[in-house]
């Protein structure tokens, strides 16, 4: 298991988690994944929805610096998380299934785990 793949598999103690993976920002390359990847989603596609939401919130506003998005559906959440650092940047995705999940903690959970990879 990589370093990776072994700092991701403690998001896996989020209730509710089904899989997580980290996505380059840019190219959509997938550096590890965890739990049901699939329910993750596809990296590359990620990469080009973020990329175009970012695109719609800097024109709504002046600092257009993309945190998070949350997709919902009936039952599944999908967060995407931004990692700030230098360079490309990253992306943590996470499944989570509704029904098991306080949307809300898990939210503040990834965030944390987040700013822990950036450190």
């Amino acid at each position: 298991m990589s370093a990776i793949e072994a700092s991701l598999s403690e998001l896996l103690k989020t209730p509710g988690l089904t899989g997580a993976a980290l996505v380059d920002g840019v190219t959509g390359l997938t550096y590890g994944a965890v739990g049901d990847a699939p329910e993750a989603g596809d990296g590359a596609e990620t990469a080009e929805l973020t990329a175009l939401i970012t695109d719609q919130v800097g024109r709504a506003a002046e600092d257009n610096e993309l945190e998070s998005v949350i997709v919902t559906s009936a039952r599944r959440y999908l967060v995407v998380q931004t990692v700030r650092r230098t360079g490309d940047p990253l992306l943590l995705v996470a499944a989570l299934d509704r029904s098991r999940t306080n949307l809300a903690l898990a939210t503040r959970q990834l965030t944390a785990h987040a700013e822990g990879l950036a450190a």
